[in-house]
């Protein structure tokens, strides 16, 4: 069978599929030619939603590659869209399809293990494992764990030790104390002085401080505190007493907002030009944070920042169990939950926790960002690459960056130079100054045109690198004038932008375009600090250039003038004494060692001592 006799009968078959969907919600799947699962996805309408991936001609990428490879189609139909949602997370965590996007999870952030066995241990660990056990993290910032911990430490006497506290073991007597029953952090249930009951309500109590109910703890404590004063028992109401103080310290601490908003989940996303988004979660109770995680997921279909959120969120919820009715969001979400309310909100406490977790997930990126570029010192150059791309729109990224500044003191000695950036790095092999031949005076203009047709004139001829990207140091008119020569003589298609500087000389605003506009680049940032140094490069290149050939005038016009000096004569002198300042500082007979008696005494009557 002919390929396109096999691809025409393939495209009846899923046809056939697609024609006979429901209406209803579920998910879908894309099986390749070796019945692989290449991509997993979830549709309120099966059919509307399956279909459209075959009634029209995706343009050239990863979506048309994946349509290409579709061999078959499974669907499983389901009551809700919430069902959908979970059951497409689940399976592509199962199965992480090609085309689905990856979830980047660190698995090595700690959780707090409430062990399934008699007089449960309560521990750190990094390994889940089903057996009975309660699990509440991951914390991906540990020193909250520890905290937590150390709370709990502090409030109830829980064993540490690994034996096994069976009733029948206990019995036999198989057990000693040891040094933490002595230093009162155990209360030696392994020798029956602390009865299972009297354990597991600590167990409980101590459940609800991992699950963030604090103040539910707190209450409890001031109620007994109050029972056991009124009956008299002070000492045991002194002790409780310095627990509650203990959980109002560490919940003051942990407060951020209003202790009025309690059960609520709050999301924020931020993605980068590396086709990776990070999804910050946070879970308030009463007020304070009780969890917080950021992950990334990797984009394989140039998902939008709605689709990676609504993914975010059924991940998180499920992960950690969560049961609330209220999610922040930072825009609104096509998606439904049972019995949810999605608020976008505008301003008060709930904002400010918004706000906060616009914070956590900016910086999360930005420690990624720096972990990964120095592991690999081109991804970040990459990145700005990209950045500039996109902030200017550029076909491509500017691999190759050149830019030019004129230099003149009240238009003598004019010069120009040329710096080339190559990946973000000076290329300074690349580097060429100029001479101004062509013009008279101080005319930047002018000297701007000469030095740029002069340049790209010999690359045309030459067959060299043309730039991706031309800068000039200046504002509109000198754009203008590159413009003229790249675009109008040299019918090059040049992108030019230019550096303004303010009247403190320092760089200020990145121009682009014609008529020329200001593009809003933030001066703290890592693209604008790189447009500040190929600036701060180029106007160091031309000046030394300029200073030298200013030098070597001034050295040689001071010689050229004196009658019975020639050029050999004053290349030695030069040669020897390296400065005119040196050979006026140099006496008759020091000259006279160099170019003789006679001319020593005519350089020294010329050229008297400073």
């Amino acid at each position: 069978m002919s390929s396109i006799a096999h691809t025409n009968k393939n495209a009846e078959y899923l046809k056939g599929i697609v024609d006979n969907l429901p209406e209803g919600p579920g998910i879908y799947q894309y099986l390749n030619a070796e019945g692989t699962i290449i991509y997993v996805g979830k549709a309120k309408n099966l059919k509307r939603r399956v279909y459209s991936y075959f009634s029209k001609e995706h343009d050239p990428g990863k979506t048309r590659v994946l349509v290409s490879k579709i061999a078959d189609i499974r669907y499983i139909v389901v009551n809700s869209e919430e069902d959908a949602l979970l059951l497409e997370n689940n399976l592509i965590k199962k199965y992480k399809p090609r085309y689905n996007v990856l979830l980047k999870d660190d698995k090595t952030y700690p959780s707090i293990c409430v062990q399934n066995e008699h007089f449960p241990r309560v521990f750190k660990t990094r390994r889940i494992i089903k057996n009975g056990s309660s699990y509440y993290g991951p914390y991906s910032h540990v020193p909250s764990m520890y905290a937590v911990l150390d709370l709990i430490k502090r409030l109830y006497p829980i064993r540490t030790c690994h034996l096994n506290l069976s009733p029948e073991n206990i019995r036999a007597g198989k057990f000693n104390v040891c040094l933490e029953y002595h230093i009162k952090n155990c209360a030696g249930p392994c020798v029956g002085l602390q009865s299972e009951e009297e354990y597991l309500a600590n167990i409980d109590e101590i459940k609800e401080i991992l699950r963030g109910n604090t103040r539910d703890i707190a209450l409890i404590l001031l109620r007994r505190m109050r029972e056991l004063a009124a009956e008299m028992r002070f000492e045991e109401a002194q002790r409780l007493k310095e627990r509650y103080m203990l959980i109002e310290s560490y919940q003051a601490k942990s407060e951020v907002v209003s202790a009025v908003l309690h059960n609520i989940d709050v999301f924020a996303i931020e993605e980068d030009t590396d086709n990776s988004a990070f999804i910050n979660y946070l879970h308030i109770t009463n007020g304070a944070i009780n969890q917080a995680f950021t992950f990334e997921y990797k984009k394989r279909l140039n998902e939008s920042r709605e689709e990676l959120l609504a993914l975010g969120i059924i991940e998180m919820r499920e992960r950690y169990k969560s049961q609330s009715k209220e999610i922040i969001v930072p825009f609104p979400v096509d998606m439904e939950l049972n019995g949810v309310t999605f608020t976008v909100p505008q301003r008060g406490d709930k904002k400010k926790l918004l706000e906060l977790s616009i914070l956590n997930v900016k910086q999360y990126k930005a420690d990624r960002l720096k972990q990964a570029e120095k592991l690999n010192p081109e991804q970040r150059a990459m990145r700005l690459m990209k950045e500039i791309q996109q902030e200017l729109r550029l076909p491509k990224p500017p691999m190759r960056i050149e830019c030019f500044d004129n230099s003149n003191i009240q238009g003598t000695d004019a010069v120009a130079a040329c710096v080339v950036f190559v990946k973000a790095k000076p290329s300074k092999k690349d580097y060429r100054k100029y001479a101004i031949k062509t013009v008279v005076g101080p005319d930047d203009y002018a000297s701007m045109k000469e030095v740029v047709r002069r340049r790209y004139q010999r690359a045309i001829e030459e067959r060299t690198p043309l730039p991706d990207l031309i800068i000039t140091d200046g504002g509109k008119g000198q754009m203008e004038v590159v413009r003229e020569v790249v675009e109008d003589e040299l019918n090059l298609h040049i992108p030019i932008a230019g550096l303004a500087k303010d009247n403190r000389h320092r760089t200020s605003e990145l121009l682009f375009g014609f008529p020329p506009q200001t593009i809003g680049t933030k001066q703290q940032s890592t693209l604008f600090k790189l447009l500040t140094q190929i600036q701060d490069e180029v106007h160091r290149f031309a000046i030394t250039f300029h200073r030298d050939k200013r030098s070597k005038r001034q050295v040689a016009s001071a010689l050229d003038e004196i009658k019975g000096i020639g050029e050999k004569s004053k290349s030695a002198l030069l040669k020897h004494f390296k400065s005119v300042k040196r050979i006026k500082e140099a006496t008759e007979e020091e000259l006279a060692e160099v170019v003789g008696t006679a001319k020593a005494r005519i350089v020294k009557e010329a050229l008297p001592p400073l």
